[in-house]
């Protein structure tokens, strides 16, 4: 009678099997999970396509269209610390589905809006699909190990590319049919993403909280200043993105006279760059440190804003020959290529950002992700109703880009007095340490 023996492969076999498993999983969550941020965003920068129109119909002014383009971003906004929290609490699968189900309806009400305050009402309603950052991004980082969070982050965050894939999709449907057609169709593709997303992410209880963590155990995070400095690059780099893709389309047709589609073609010069190129952004994190990507993001940032904000100028010169007429200002061409720069960058910044968040609070990303998406999406709420502001106070066009270029000076002395400079004073403690080791 033979005697039957464990085979001592199987528990390896098995392991294997269940991390192979978990890898599908990871990817499979972080896939979806792109893919329907990448509409929710598609769907929050909607009116910086169709307010065009919407403008003309209405006869806004510059501070009306700000006001009307910033609405959603209002909503998406305030309830990112919210919806981190309960992302923490129940996990993002369910939190993710249940947000973009509740947009569906108001997105294809606009459609049928004829007054103004219609317009804002429904648009606070739409904004709810601008929370979705703040749900995927602690969703999808806990699916990866620490060393992999920064690109995993990264990917999900190149979802901002729905600004461009919006500005590519709503002219051509303007152009067809009309702008009305533009939040019918949006309706349709959210809720075929939420099916999808449900079919393809998945739950794991370990991604979750303890459900004895308080709310205002988790709202601690508010106390640390670090938070807040956080807070103000991501209102640059998240906030400033936001408020730009909502209103470079009808800067070009102001500013350069091009039509809807060219303009929007331009405009998306910025967008894509500053979506789809955040994954680098995340990778450059993990190699090189956050603090160094966000330190450099900020001075190229400083350097074609210092660019953008001349105005076009014409001057008169009197030469021993007379008078001589010169003309500055920037071009179409040349204002775009510094517009794809920035793009370029704000991408590596926004993954840099939350980088720091990946590393400093491990066990507390989505309150923390979520308090400082809000003050990403605050400055992306705040900025164009400004921009119009300035505009109709100045007359100024390039007036947006010097606000822009006030806000991020206060970043880099921000940084350089907190983390900059106290590294090197710190170096030289070390050194000064060691220097004293080796007399002795």
């Amino acid at each position: 009678m033979s005697v039957r023996t464990a085979d001592p492969a199987l528990p390896a076999t098995h392991a294997r099997s269940a991390k192979r498993s978990e890898r599908y999983q990871a990817i499979s969550v972080l896939v979806s999970s792109t893919l329907a941020f990448t509409v929710c965003f598609m769907v929050w920068t909607m009116f910086a396509v169709i307010g065009v129109p919407i403008k003309k119909a209405l006869d806004l002014n510059a501070t009306q269209f700000g006001l009307l383009t910033a609405t959603p971003v209002l909503t998406g906004s305030l309830i990112r610390v919210p919806l981190g929290m309960l992302t923490d609490r129940y996990g993002g699968r369910i939190v993710m589905v249940v947000l973009m189900l509740s947009s569906v309806v108001p997105i294809w009400l606009i459609g049928y809006a004829t007054e103004f305050w219609q317009y804002l009402v429904l648009g606070l309603f739409v904004g709810v699909a601008g929370g979705s950052f703040s749900v995927g991004t602690p969703y999808v980082a806990r699916w990866f190990p620490r060393r992999q969070q920064g690109f995993a982050m990264g990917v999900y965050g190149a979802g901002n590319s729905g600004a461009a894939v919006n500005k590519v999709i709503a002219p051509a449907l303007i152009v067809a049919a009309g702008w009305t057609l533009v939040p019918q169709t949006y309706a349709v593709i959210m809720l075929a993403t939420a099916v999808v997303f449900w079919f393809f992410s998945y739950h794991d209880k370990a991604h979750t909280v303890s459900r004895h963590v308080t709310w205002r155990e988790q709202l601690q995070a508010l106390r640390d200043p670090r938070v807040w400095k956080y807070c103000q690059y991501y209102s640059i780099v998240f906030g400033g993105y936001v408020a730009l893709s909502l209103w470079m389309v009808q800067y070009y047709v102001a500013e350069y006279g091009f039509d809807i589609r060219l303009a929007a073609l331009l405009a998306a010069c910025f967008s894509l760059p500053g979506g789809v190129l955040r994954a680098v952004g995340g990778w450059l994190s993990d190699r090189y440190g956050a603090h160094q990507v966000t330190w450099w993001v900020l001075w190229v940032s400083w350097f074609c804003l210092f660019l953008l904000s001349y105005p076009q100028t014409d001057m008169v010169i009197h030469t021993v020959r007379g008078p001589m007429s010169l003309h500055i200002g920037l071009n179409a061409w040349v204002f775009t290529g510094l517009m794809f720069v920035m793009g370029v960058a704000w991408a590596f910044g926004k993954a840099s950002v939350f980088k720091y968040i990946g590393d400093e609070y491990p066990h507390n990303i989505g309150v923390i992700s979520g308090i400082v998406g809000l003050a990403g999406g605050l400055g992306g709420f705040l900025l164009p109703i400004l921009f119009g502001l300035l505009v109709d106070l100045t007359g100024i066009r390039s007036s947006c880009f010097m606000l822009m270029y006030g806000v991020v000076w206060v970043s880099l002395t921000w940084m350089y007095f907190t983390e900059v400079r106290r590294t090197e004073i710190a170096g030289s403690r070390r050194a000064e340490a060691l220097g004293a080791g080796a007399a002795h």
